[in-house]
């Protein structure tokens, strides 16, 4: 798969690229005029290879020029990105983000079934990828429900602060089909912030980009004021 380039990393290749060609500008200058300022006044310099030489010399300025064009095009879209993405502060979201962080005793999660379900199965799986707990979803009814895991293995003891587990959500009929299922989290938007170029938001303490999230809702003045800090802290790489 080709990943994408980011706005920093298309950056510093310009930059680079530019810097050499720069350097090879000065040169070649530097040579044509020392070449001129020696040459034999009986045998000047043929007017053909001066010409292609000048020509050559307004290429390379060229594409100097357009090296500091597209620098200016990609760092005017990097801002543009954090202020696009800042419209996103306040107002609540649910995203596509399954990792959390367990902390002050619990780990929260967002889950959604399609429809109703006969059964639907939690997991929740540590960092290296092992099941810690499985049991039933509180609720099996079609929609978005919460899920609070207090950090009990399925041996009885408990995990410690700090670790991070993703939820994995599956669900079936009463036909044994499965249904379509997914983990999210959700939460109001406190700050964004750029990562290789990308924007990430921030909720609570947790970062995740942009591109994740499916859901976006304004939030009323009251619900702001009772909002609280989303305990998850997600520690999922975007696709990116």
């Amino acid at each position: 798969m080709v990943d994408a380039v980011s706005t920093n990393t298309a950056t510093s290749r310009i930059t680079k690229g530019a810097g050499a060609m720069a350097s090879n500008f000065e040169t070649f200058l530097t040579l044509l005029t020392t070449q001129m300022k020696n040459q034999d006044p009986l045998k000047p310099l043929d007017s053909n290879q001066f010409t292609s030489q000048l020509t050559q010399m307004a290429g390379v300025e060229q594409q100097l020029l357009t090296n500091d064009l597209l620098t200016s095009l990609l760092k005017a879209q990097s801002a543009g990105g954090l202020d696009n993405a800042s419209n996103y502060i306040g107002k609540q979201v649910t995203a596509a983000w399954t990792a959390t962080e367990f902390n002050d005793g619990k780990a929260t999660w967002a889950y959604e079934l399609g429809k109703d379900a006969d059964k639907a199965t939690l997991q929740v799986i540590d960092s290296k990828g092992a099941v810690v707990w499985q049991g039933s979803a509180p609720d099996k009814s079609s929609g978005l429900h919460t899920f609070t895991w207090d950090g009990k293995m399925k041996d009885g003891s408990t995990v410690d602060a700090g670790g991070v587990y993703t939820l994995k959500v599956a669900a079936t009929d009463s036909s044994g089909a499965a249904i379509d299922s997914q983990a999210l989290i959700q939460g109001r938007v406190t700050g964004v912030e750029m990562y290789n170029g990308a924007p990430y938001l921030v909720i609570g303490k947790s970062i995740l980009p942009l591109s994740t999230v499916i859901s976006l809702n304004e939030i009323t003045s009251q619900a702001n004021n009772d909002d609280t800090e989303n305990p998850n802290v997600s520690t999922e790489e975007a696709a990116a």
